[in-house]
């Protein structure tokens, strides 16, 4: 890529003018950084089209219209306490219709105020809402007559955040592709190709120029596609390679066999089948890539503890890395008393760890008497040092970034990597995320594991659903009950967590709340508490900080408020916090008065059944690969112009080219770096 084009990609957005330091940071939370590059790839998400009218009569609500204004009255907003009526300035269009412009932001008042004078008349652009008058709230645009060139046509409308407007984006984009063409000057074909896509894109006249099959997102799809699978290319060829090579580990004991003795159940056939592929993954002269993905309570712990075993058979190490402190301690009672049972050292490392406790803890794992450690990011930090870190196990891989894995992994000299994922996701897109690592998917549940009921159930019923807690709650049922949202909000109704606190309380004497924004001592030592079997806590209400690393065989129920503001995969997932005793299971999924005919569809999905990989198809076909696999799943794709759904052919395509490169190409590597693929990878 030529160094003016790379710089100029590369420009913090706080030098465009009109941002600054400030906006920058909000385009950087926005956007996930905070470069001109950043920006780019962020293309609108729909057009408006401004049809300029006299009479506002001839408009329908939901319409967005451009009309001429006269200024009447102007009525200021006043407060009562914590609430404020809105500031209403009555006009009146060309053909006398009443017309109503709200503000309910009183921060800039007077602005709006000077921008509407009394007696004069103002083009006024906004959307028309219903009302005893016809109202504009907000207005996009207000122009005097002679600036009527100021107020666009059509209007690109971006994807926006906390304090970024449309007029800021439309700044931004003018500018940015003002200077674009002056970099170009002797860049590749193909990358100037690219650019006039995404130009396309930016000024795109209507909303069918942003469809996944209109021709411009087709190339810049395509193009983000290759760069991906070409990452995964070079990874996978990387692995093989002289530098990755490595001697066939020995076995020096013999434990597998004592360990399958030990155990007081059969392994699934699906367990014994994921335990052989690592067996010959191990055998091999290259390190091990190997995912495994299982539904919520497949056994993969089980499996993972099995390959450490083999793992120790070699006299070699493992570590263990979980998200969560919470989860890393479920890991370590669950697994330290069968390492006691083959005589193995089992030790759990993490953030807390301080003085002589650390320092012992390091010292074992420095001599190699500690086989298997389990732990969060402390695993990883710069003093801990392994004797032989022969395996890498990566649990909820998806929560974990590369660069925290590959700093793991940097501890030993190749070791085998194993990345487990209680997060399904379909199996027609698993080598496309997942194309650089081998794949095992443990798709049977173990026996005598009883089926969760669930059930769907209108807010309106709330009584009736307490009524049966309290049933419950005396046969010695522990409840979750999980709430969207920390705190009442305006702009929601969805029902917070505090207040569904608050509200519990009044029925019943032992309820806890946990939420992300309570100090993490805290929130664990509550939680703590909950798993208790004989603790007096038996509800606790949470926000989705409990969908994974929370072990709790007592409870039996959870109630998910609000269901059908959670995508399917999140429901699953909470859905699995119950289920992990001996007796029956219930979820029930509270949906609200407003719920749309599409949130029901998506209950149903849940209602009749609990097959992971079924949920995720589903919610593949029902939102797109862009919200399955955006920004909520830290380590999957997140991509920019992909829909899996329309451009199935494109993947087979952007393979095809990319497994046809023995060396990418400049333009290639180009592409990779734009789209932060090599990186991503590893590659």
């Amino acid at each position: 890529m030529k160094k003016e084009l790379y710089d100029f990609l590369n420009t913090d957005l706080q030098f465009v003018r009109g941002v600054g330091p400030v906006l920058a940071t909000r385009f950087a939370d926005l956007l996930g950084g905070r470069r001109v590059l950043d920006f780019m790839l962020h293309i609108p998400v729909y057009v408006k089209e401004r049809g300029i009218i006299d009479n506002v009569a001839t408009a329908s609500p939901g319409d967005v219209i451009t009309t001429m204004l006269y200024v009447k009255e102007h009525k200021v907003g006043r407060s009562f306490g914590r609430r404020r009526t809105p500031t209403r300035i009555t006009c009146v269009d060309k053909a006398g219709q009443t017309v109503v412009i709200q503000f309910f932001n009183s921060n800039f008042l007077e602005y709006w105020l000077n921008k509407l004078p009394i007696g004069q008349w103002r083009l006024v652009s906004g959307k028309l809402e219903p009302g005893r008058a016809p109202t504009i709230n907000h207005p996009d645009f207000i122009e005097e007559p002679q600036n009527a060139d100021k107020i666009p046509k059509v209007q690109a409308i971006y994807r926006s955040g906390e304090g970024i407007t449309q007029k800021t984006f439309t700044n931004v984009r003018d500018q940015v592709f003002a200077v674009l063409p002056d970099k170009l000057v002797g860049a590749d074909e193909h990358l100037v190709e690219f650019f006039d896509a995404l130009r396309n894109a930016h000024f795109a006249k209507t909303s069918a120029d942003l469809l996944p099959l209109a021709d411009d997102i087709i190339k810049l799809a395509y193009f983000e596609l290759l760069a991906h699978q070409s990452a995964i290319a070079i990874s996978r060829r990387s692995r093989n390679d002289a530098r990755h090579r490595r001697a066939v580990r020995v076995k020096k004991y013999s434990l597998v066999d004592k360990f399958w003795a030990s155990l007081p159940f059969d392994l699934t056939g699906a367990q014994k089948q994921t335990l052989a592929d690592i067996a010959a993954d191990f055998a091999r002269d290259f390190p091990m890539m190997r995912l495994v993905q299982g539904d919520v309570g497949c056994g993969k712990t089980m499996v993972a503890f099995g390959a450490m075993v083999m793992m120790a058979e070699f006299g070699a190490q493992t570590a263990l890395l979980a998200p969560t402190d919470t989860l890393a301690q479920q890991h370590y009672a669950k697994l330290k008393p069968m390492c006691d049972k083959l005589g193995l050292v089992c030790e759990i490392l993490t953030g807390r760890d301080k003085g002589a406790t650390r320092r012992e803890k390091l010292v074992s794992l420095r001599s190699g008497r500690t086989r298997l450690v389990i732990g969060t990011h402390a695993l990883f930090s710069d003093d801990v040092q392994y004797k032989d870190l022969g395996l890498v196990i990566v649990d909820e891989q998806h929560r974990f970034g590369v660069a925290q894995r590959e700093a793991l992994r940097a501890k030993g000299k190749n070791p085998d990597v194993l990345a487990l994922s209680a997060t399904p996701i379909p199996r027609t897109l698993s080598m496309t995320v997942y194309g650089d690592m081998d794949v095992s998917i443990i798709n049977e549940k173990p026996a005598g594991r009883i089926p969760i009921k669930t059930t769907k159930l209108p807010i309106a019923r709330m009584d009736a659903l307490i009524d049966r807690l309290r049933r419950q709650i005396v046969l010695g049922a522990k409840v979750f009950w999980v709430c969207p949202l920390v705190e009442e909000s305006e702009t929601s109704d969805a029902t917070a967590a505090e207040h569904r606190y608050t509200e519990l309380k009044k029925d019943f004497t032992c309820v806890g709340l946990v939420h992300g924004q309570m100090q993490k001592d805290e929130r664990d030592a509550i939680m703590a508490e909950f798993a208790k079997p004989e603790s007096d806590m038996k509800i606790l209400v949470a926000t989705t900080v409990i969908e994974v690393g929370i072990d709790v065989p007592d409870a039996t129920i959870i109630v998910i408020e609000n269901a059908e503001r959670f995508g399917l995969a999140a429901l699953h997932q909470l859905r699995g916090r119950v289920g992990r005793g001996g007796a029956q299971s219930y979820c029930i999924l509270l949906y609200g008065n407003d719920v749309s005919p599409d949130g029901l569809k998506r209950l149903d999905v849940l209602v009749e059944t609990d097959d992971g990989f079924v949920i995720a198809e589903q919610d593949l076909m029902m939102r797109g690969v862009g919200e399955l696999l955006g920004t909520r799943q830290s380590g999957w794709i997140n991509y920019n112009f992909v829909d899996y759904r329309a451009h199935r052919d494109l993947f087979k395509l952007a393979t095809k080219a990319a497994s046809e490169m023995s060396e990418p190409e400049q333009w290639v590597k180009d592409f990779m770096y734009i789209f932060n693929r090599a990186a991503t990878l590893g590659a």
